[in-house]
């Protein structure tokens, strides 16, 4: 440690508005955290083997929620499956104080899995549009929720050293946008204690294993998908003059949309929006009468989300005029229920947690990050109550033989959902932990 942890605890309470808690006695210094943590690696591991070879996609998390609600259950939690879809709560309380959420998800990904692991998933199913498919944990929620069991154990063991409520969820869907949504829909904030604070961290990587990435403020965006149905006047390729053509119409609002963000967007306000897919005809010499472009549009304020998806439907039906379009073949613009809203980590919180950790790790394994245009829907438990002291944060995956080599240029690193992650799963496994863990003991810290 750089600093005796009083001086760290003091730093971290300059502006404890936030659990309005006067510090005692500190929670236990880094080496007593960690020597826990590493004391159970080898059980934490044998649990991250079987959930990264069993991954189940979203809304289908059954057996995954189960095994780990009995982990939950045996660490003396009051345990409610079944919140949600397949969520679960669990919730121990210990005193008056403040009411702590933490959170894991659990659902993998439609992708077949191409690391080469001695554990990696076989797994196979359908998606619910009837694809065949492998199963992977691409995202690292499987390191997400290890660290979890191994936080809420911790936590379990040590509860004379904080008072108040934890309420720890394992949530369904993230990869879809819906199992925050639906936890809250099913009574998350009125069946089970309220929260005052929640927390989560995600896997990064593109940061070094080990590392701990913070972000002040939005941490990751606002996500839409966006279908747009262009229509036209199909006919014979040889006689376009006959027809109106969805796919020259279709171009011209691929083209005519970029505009969006080159030219009405405030460049310090950063936006995407990204044409995905361009779905259109079945032969070569039919000009189809129908054309199908799909987006994916990101921004971080409501205002300027609202302000592009009004951009994309004056583009449509201004370029469908233009093009001689009549009035009921306008193209069609829906917003897909798959919203996922913007992350904020309140400021004065997330650098009140930052100073935490700086002081409790080394120099040099936490570090500020900048935001990102992925999405995360643990923004939807602030966003429920804008008065909780919400904060994710990034631990990186990357081994550091391949961070050397990507920054030789002799390696390319995989992204999250890559066929190829493999997150050294050890050092995030027991970072993400000591750093939840710490954490916890500081927001619940006796007065």
């Amino acid at each position: 440690m750089r600093h005796a942890l009083t001086a760290v605890l003091a730093a971290a309470s300059l502006s404890s508005t936030a659990t309005a808690q006067t510090p005692a006695a500190p929670p236990p210094a880094q080496s007593e955290i960690g020597a826990a943590v590493a004391k159970d690696m080898d059980g934490l591991m044998t649990l991250y083997h079987d959930l990264h070879a069993n991954p189940e996609l979203s809304l289908q998390e059954v057996n995954t929620a189960a095994k780990l609600a009995k982990r939950l259950k045996a660490l003396k939690y009051d345990v409610t499956e079944k919140v949600g879809g397949t969520g679960v709560v669990a919730v121990m309380k210990n005193g008056s104080g403040p009411t702590l959420l933490i959170r894991a998800d659990m659902d993998g990904l439609p992708v077949v899995e191409q690391t080469g692991l001695d554990f990696a998933s076989k797994v196979r199913t359908k998606t619910p549009e009837g694809v065949e498919t492998g199963v992977m944990h691409a995202c690292g929620h499987d390191t997400h929720m290890t660290a979890f069991i191994e936080t809420a154990r911790l936590l379990a063991a040590w509860k004379d050293r904080w008072k108040g409520t934890l309420v720890m969820i394992l949530q369904p869907a993230e990869e879809v946008g819906k199992g925050a949504r639906d936890m809250l829909e099913d009574g998350l904030y009125t069946r089970f204690p309220r929260p005052t604070h929640a927390i989560a961290f995600h896997d990064a990587a593109n940061l070094p294993a080990g590392t701990i990435g913070y972000t002040p403020g939005y941490a990751l965006a606002n996500v839409d998908s966006v279908d747009v149905l262009v229509k036209g006047v199909g006919g014979h390729g040889a006689y376009p003059q006959t027809t109106r053509d969805p796919i020259v119409l279709g171009a011209r609002i691929v083209t005519t949309l970029q505009t969006l963000v080159s030219r009405e967007q405030e460049p310090q306000d950063p936006a995407v929006v990204t044409v995905g897919s361009f779905q259109g005809g079945a032969k070569h010499n039919i000009i189809p009468d129908e054309a199908k472009l799909l987006l994916t549009v990101r921004s971080y304020s409501d205002e300027t989300r609202a302000k592009l998806i009004e951009g994309i439907k004056r583009v449509a039906r201004g370029e469908a005029i233009a093009a001689g379009v009549p009035e009921d073949r306008m193209p069609v613009v829906t917003v897909k229920d798959e919203f996922t809203p913007s992350t904020y980590n309140p400021p004065e919180f997330a650098e009140q947690m930052a100073t935490l950790l700086k002081g409790h790790f080394p120099e040099g394994r936490v570090v500020k990050t900048p935001a990102v245009m992925g999405g995360e829907d643990f923004g939807r438990f602030y966003r429920a109550d804008k008065n909780i002291n919400s904060f994710i944060f990034w631990v990186g995956g990357v081994p550091a033989d391949k961070m050397a080599a990507a920054k030789a240029g002799q390696a390319t690193l995989p992204s999250l959902h890559s066929p190829f992650w493999a997150p050294q799963a050890d050092a995030v496994i027991a970072t993400a932990s000591e750093a939840m863990t710490l954490l916890a003991l500081d927001i619940l810290k006796k007065d």
